[in-house]
């Protein structure tokens, strides 16, 4: 059925219209524009009035939502951490792994294969972001440095091409396709990383630096290479210095990298996201929750593949205080860049959605505009920015409101 929403603030492409309309038909956005909707037939009218209409939210980076996990490995589990996500304005997720044997991570892929496109009544999943086992140990943060590794073509091959009868499923994905795989976090300093980015972007796989303790000339070289994405940008990785710009100065400093950004206020503190803000403009900032199961459940203890773990102020930590991952879901994350980078709804919608797609090559997601996949969020403007409506493919999936 067609959906015309009406009223709202519609940050869409060409600029922010107050007030705006939209209207799908189907899978996909048939027209939008300012002031009032042209006469239409047919279509469920949604009052907008006072709520802003972004593009839907897309996360690149999360393991887990609701109790379930990527690494569970269990088709029910994923279906319901989109479910989960949903609910907080995201239409399309891209699973994440950790560091753990082979075996364990492939049997990973092979759900989120089995499960790619969209799920009934959550958000599409786009494929899998493989974070580890190709990281730096001097960097791994909750990650298990027993079970890094140096890159191993054989290894990668064959988890590249997991879930490769499946397809990606997904409209518009832009991906040359092999397996399900659609980015790869990597620390580039490591022997036998360059060859690994290579046989990424020869198969259309996005390539990021995460847990990483490349120095500013190394990170240039991996640019030159094709890395385009920096995992969860000032975690996990070199710091800025004056002398030796680090991971972090080269994170900052490199225009081709787009910075993901943990904007939970507990693993990047206000003022260095609004650092990050001013020196990557609206087009370089990629939000992202970096979700564990913690995520949508009770403060307290949780289990991150097999070692104890506490949720505690929205961010999780092992028993020894190190930080695991976080509770955050992207409504909030938005809410707390928006207050730390003074960036308006012209510019913000980018780093929930567009920056995201962007960096996948997803070329009918993340922006309002004509043919353009009917994913939206509706933002409430009642001082608590809750979640309204959420639109995957022109299906509702969420409502607040009648």
């Amino acid at each position: 059925m067609a959906l015309l929403v009406e009223g709202a603030r519609v940050c869409a492409a060409e600029g922010v219209w107050v007030p705006g309309w939209l209207l799908t038909d189907g899978l996909r956005i048939a027209a939008l524009g300012p002031g009032d909707p042209p006469a239409t037939g047919g279509a469920e009218r949604i009052d907008g009035s006072g709520a802003t209409l972004l593009p839907g939210f897309i996360d690149l980076h999360v393991h887990g939502g609701d109790g379930a996990e990527a690494m569970d490995g269990e088709v029910d589990g994923l279906r319901r951490m989109a479910r989960f996500h949903a609910t907080h304005g995201v239409t399309a997720i891209l699973p994440t792994t950790w560091t753990a044997s082979e075996a364990a991570t492939r049997c990973a892929l092979e759900a989120i294969a089995a499960t790619t496109g969209p799920v009934d009544g959550g958000a599409t999943i786009l494929g899998a972001h493989l974070e580890g086992p190709w990281i730096n140990p001097a960097r791994c943060g909750a990650q298990d440095a027993s079970l890094i590794r140096p890159p191993d073509p054989a290894e990668a091959r064959r988890l590249l091409d997991a879930g490769a009868a499946s397809g990606s499923g997904v409209s518009g994905s832009g991906v040359s396709g092999s397996g399900v795989i659609r980015m790869v976090a990597l620390a580039p300093e490591l022997d036998g990383a360059h060859r690994l980015i290579g046989e990424c972007r020869e198969r259309g796989v996005a390539v990021a630096a995460g847990h990483t303790e490349a120095g500013f000339e190394a990170m240039t070289e991996a640019v030159r290479l094709g890395v385009r994405h920096v995992t969860h940008t000032f975690n996990a990785m070199g710091g800025f210095g004056h002398r030796e710009p680090g991971t972090a100065g080269a994170a900052l400093a490199l225009p081709e990298l787009r910075c993901e950004l943990i904007a939970d206020g507990v693993h990047v503190h206000p003022g260095a996201m609004a650092v990050l803000a001013r020196a990557k403009g609206p087009d370089g900032v990629v939000l992202v929750s970096d979700a564990t199961r913690a995520a949508g459940l009770p403060e307290g203890p949780v289990n991150l593949g097999g070692r104890a773990a506490y949720t505690d102020g929205g961010a999780v930590r092992l028993a020894d205080g190190t930080l695991a991952g976080s509770a955050l879901t992207l409504d909030v994350a938005l809410r707390h860049f928006a207050a730390a980078s003074g960036w308006g709804w012209e510019h913000l919608w980018r780093a929930a959605a567009g920056n995201a797609a962007a960096a996948l090559g997803l070329a009918t997601k993340g922006r309002l505009a004509a043919g353009f996949d009917a994913d939206l969020v509706l933002l409430a403007e009642d001082g608590t920015g809750e979640v309204a409506l959420t639109v995957v493919e022109g299906r509702v999936v969420h409502r607040c409101r009648p």
